[in-house]
């Protein structure tokens, strides 16, 4: 992952109930020198994944088997994707397709929120 190891919350989470309204930033909180992830949602079709990374940290290039959804709750993140440069900032959102390899970086700390697809269905994205 990162220098540091990554903290995890397992189980489901305390402090998240469903069909409740919640703010996701306020659902994980930063730690100095680390990522900060909490597991929302784990199940057959996909999971849902809060980040928090400190100022400095990041995931080392990877790819995964399926799409990938990253929502920006608080800064910016400097994502790479295929070799290519993918700022983001809060608010927006990247979509990072299957078995392309991708990195994450956080030159300021962020808040991320990682929707996993795990299905290999044909899919277009066009905005």
């Amino acid at each position: 992952m990162t220098e540091k190891a990554a903290q995890h919350t397992q189980g489901e989470p305390a402090g998240v109930t469903k069909a409740k309204a919640l703010e996701l930033a306020r659902l994980v909180e930063y730690a100095p020198g680390a990522i900060v992830s909490r597991t929302i949602v784990d199940g057959d079709s996909g999971t849902v994944t809060l980040f928090a990374f400190d100022a400095g940290q990041g995931l080392s290039e990877h790819s995964t088997p399926f799409d990938a959804l990253v929502q920006i709750l608080e800064g910016q993140a400097e994502l790479t994707i295929g070799g290519k440069p993918t700022p983001a900032r809060a608010g927006e959102i990247v979509i990072m397709p299957a078995d392309v390899p991708h990195a994450v970086k956080a030159a300021g700390r962020f808040k991320m929120l990682l929707t996993m697809l795990r299905s290999r269905g044909k899919r277009e994205c066009e905005v």
